[in-house]
């Protein structure tokens, strides 16, 4: 047995669930994955912007040292050219102390070939690299480093074609460093300058990131810096520029460039910030990122939020879409769906369908009240519940009827859970004095075919269930069922056209008065003469009609018919008949029914008594219909219409009839005389005969057909009687030949 939660869709909600979930999770990711996508884009973009920026000032920083040095080249060659006119050594030094200060040397000199200087202050022996001085003997301008990264320029001194002296600047490692540092980079960046095998000439003014070069180069955990420096010593080899990124082993980033300055195979090496330029935009980005992390929060929350309530929702939906209201259990849509996931199964079970129709239920509410009805309906699926095997399902539907889906595909084995199940139901009668059985008509449809769709399982369920003739047995759908259904189709849809082609046409039989056998009166009855299908009988489509509530339409019809003929009868001043038209019981479903007959009566000015209204027993079987029937006769006497009974004697209270109902025939039904020679028979018929005249009731025995029973009733005074004995149902056009002729046919 499944729970209504249970059966619910909840693999729909997932399968629902799940590609919506899987939509917001791509768009979320890929949003975190643009952003990211954006991010390193930008950082590569900023990155290669430092990267050009840094080249740039330092190929341009490069560009001012190389022409510094070219102006000290030409300062210095220019005052060789002046010390071999000076006159004597008070001279050369005054001329050298001036222009040491003005030229920006820290020490000028003029050094002879065996060694000498001048002045005497200037110690070459202090000097570690000389090769400089030697190549300006041999007429070259030479600049090399000395100890203590001094900068050592030399020129040689002219005199006339000897060199025989040569003019020396020193400058200090402190006035390189100036001029050397990048006045860029908002005072971040470094420099120094080195030899083509990466030796350092000038030192930076801070040697800490320098030295962690050498950290990286011997280090193995940052290959990709290790493999730059190779790449740059290869490049100082080759007097090559370039530049590349590294993190330093403090955890700094850092940008390294690298420019050939043309002189001696060195190179300017400079170190800058790797966030020179993107330290602001750093900023904006992570505040970004903050943004875009708050606003994702609040998304998500948001988007929870709404995921709960529609689930809240959705629960209650479910609750009222997949919930009998008033047993709590299971209602159709669940049963539905319970069912096809049964079928939906590899192998799916066989089963059996059962629709469960309380007969009768209406009067529970009406006697005991509806607060007792609901009781018993919530009982009943209880019960149900009880009965049932795991993986069966019951539900109530719409009023008072319910389904079950049980895995039985034996007939006797479902007629026999069947009957076990209403003697259930009905066990609560036990102990108690005055019992009170619920009659639960049964339809049962056994699944031949799993993928038949429910609802139409459903209907055949229903079908058998209406096919049912008797209270203590169920019925199993079969396939001349369908075809019954399909015949009723048909005849329902050609219904309208033959109304207004006039198809339905009117057929009299006559009422013999027993006394001088003549015509006393005729029933008015319906025959169907479709183009098409011929003749068909009204037991093919009077109980149609009547279910579907067309009879009313076709009685008015038949109605009109019996007055025109009559109108006829009037105006060719034919003796007149009284004539009985029958009256669906679906008709008392409108109080006020009686107004269009009363309207055509009054339309074709048929006289008062000339038309009975026939009213099948059966109607008065109804107790909610008793009193509406009751004032419906008063009614009907009122329009001057007659009240015929017919099929009298059926019921178990004919006789409680006559006294409640004020009716003006009745017809006493065939029953009576299929054993019309059982004495105890005649002694009922002549009752039934005596007690209506007494009351001042007409009598028509209907179905008489043999001579025995002619005689008999009139020996019991009977005064009419109908049947074939006489004659059969004539067309209107007959009837009247019939009239004319003998009164007698057989």
């Amino acid at each position: 047995m499944k729970t209504t939660s249970q059966l619910l869709p909840g693999k729909h909600k997932h399968s629902l669930w799940g590609p919506r979930s899987a939509v917001i999770a791509a768009i979320l990711i890929s949003i975190i994955c643009f952003m990211i996508w954006n991010t390193s884009g930008l950082k590569k973009a900023l990155d290669t912007s430092t990267e050009e920026y840094v080249l740039d000032v330092t190929n341009q920083l490069t560009g001012e040292i190389s022409a510094h040095i070219e102006s000290l080249k030409t300062t210095l060659t220019l005052l060789s050219k002046s010390v071999p006119f000076l006159p004597d050594d008070s001279s050369l030094e005054e001329f050298l102390e001036d222009t040491t200060e003005l030229l920006n040397y820290d020490q000028l000199a003029v050094i002879c070939r065996d060694g000498t200087a001048f002045p005497g202050t200037f110690d070459l022996q202090k000097l570690h690299d000389i090769s400089g001085i030697r190549n300006s003997f041999n007429g070259e301008f030479s600049v090399v480093y000395t100890e203590g990264q001094n900068l050592l320029f030399s020129v040689p001194v002219y005199e006339g074609n000897k060199i025989n002296r040569v003019l020396a600047g020193l400058s200090t490692k402190e006035n390189v460093q100036a001029l050397i540092q990048p006045k860029s980079f908002m005072g971040t960046g470094l420099s120094c300058i080195v030899d083509a095998s990466a030796n350092v000439v000038i030192s930076p003014t801070e040697l800490k990131p320098f030295l962690q070069l050498d950290s990286i180069f011997q280090s193995d955990s940052n290959s990709a810096a290790r493999n730059a420096l190779i790449q740059m010593k290869e490049d100082l080899q080759q007097q090559k520029s370039g530049t590349f990124q590294f993190q330093a082993v403090d955890g700094s980033h850092l940008v390294m460039s690298y420019q050939p300055l043309n002189i001696n195979n060195w190179s300017l090496l400079t170190l800058v910030p790797a966030d020179l330029i993107s330290s602001q935009a750093n900023s904006y980005v992570f505040r970004t990122f903050l943004i875009i992390a708050g606003i994702t929060i609040v998304f998500t929350l948001f988007l929870i939020s709404i995921v709960n309530f529609y689930r809240a929702n959705r629960r209650q939906l479910e609750k009222l879409a997949f919930t009998d209201q008033l047993t709590g259990g299971m209602n159709e849509a669940a049963f539905q769906i319970g069912y096809q996931r049964l079928m939906e199964q590899p192998q799916p079970p066989a089963c059996a369908v059962v629709f469960l129709n309380v007969k009768g239920f209406r009067l529970i509410n009406e006697n005991f009240g509806t607060h007792t009805g609901d009781q018993t309906l919530r009982y009943i699926y209880q019960k149900l519940q009880e009965q049932i095997r795991p993986g069966e399902l019951a539900a109530k539907t719409a009023s008072d009827c319910y389904f079950l889906c049980l895995l039985e595909d034996r007939p006797e084995k479902v007629r026999s859970r069947l009957e076990e199940l209403v003697g259930n139901i009905n066990s609560y009668n036990k102990g108690t004095d005055t019992t009170y059985n619920l009659t639960i008509r049964q339809g049962v449809y056994l699944v031949d075919d799993p993928s038949l769709d429910v609802t139409i399982v459903q209907d055949r369920a229903r079908t058998a269930c209406r096919q049912q003739n008797s209270d203590t047995s169920c019925v199993f759908y079969s396939s001349e069922m369908t075809l019954k259904m399909k015949t009723e189709y048909e005849l329902n849809s050609l219904f309208e056209a033959s109304l207004e082609n006039q198809d339905f046409q009117v057929y009299l039989q006559p009422k013999v008065r027993l006394s001088d056998e003549k015509t006393a009166g005729a029933e008015a009855l319906v025959r169907w003469m479709h183009p098409q299908r011929g003749l068909i009988f009204p037991s093919d489509f009077i109980p149609l009609f009547e279910q579907n509530g067309k009879i009313c339409s076709l009685d008015l019809y038949i109605f009109e018919k019996v007055c025109i003929y009559l109108n006829r009868c009037i105006q060719e001043k034919k003796d007149l008949i009284p004539v009985s038209v029958n009256l669906s019981r679906v008709h008392f479903r409108n109080p006020n029914f009686l107004e269009a007959f009363w309207k055509l009566k009054k339309k074709y000015k048929i006289p008062d008594g000339l038309i009975e209204i026939e009213l099948t027993e059966s109607i008065f079987f109804d107790t909610f219909q008793r009193r509406l029937v009751r004032d419906s006769i008063t009614e009907m006497h009122r329009y001057g219409f007659g009240c015929s009974l017919d099929d009298f004697g059926v019921g178990y209270s004919a006789l409680a009839l006559l006294k409640d109902f004020d009716v003006d025939t009745i017809k006493l039904d065939r029953q009576f005389f299929s054993d019309i020679t059982n004495t105890k028979a005649q002694k009922i018929i002549s009752g039934f005969i005596r007690l209506a005249k007494d009351l001042g009731i007409h009598v028509v025995a209907e179905g008489i057909e043999t001579q025995e029973q002619i005689d008999i009733l009139r020996k019991a005074n009977c005064e009419m009687v109908q049947g074939y004995y006489f004659s059969k149902p004539l067309t209107i056009c007959d009837f009247e030949k019939w009239r004319r002729g003998s009164c007698k046919s057989r």
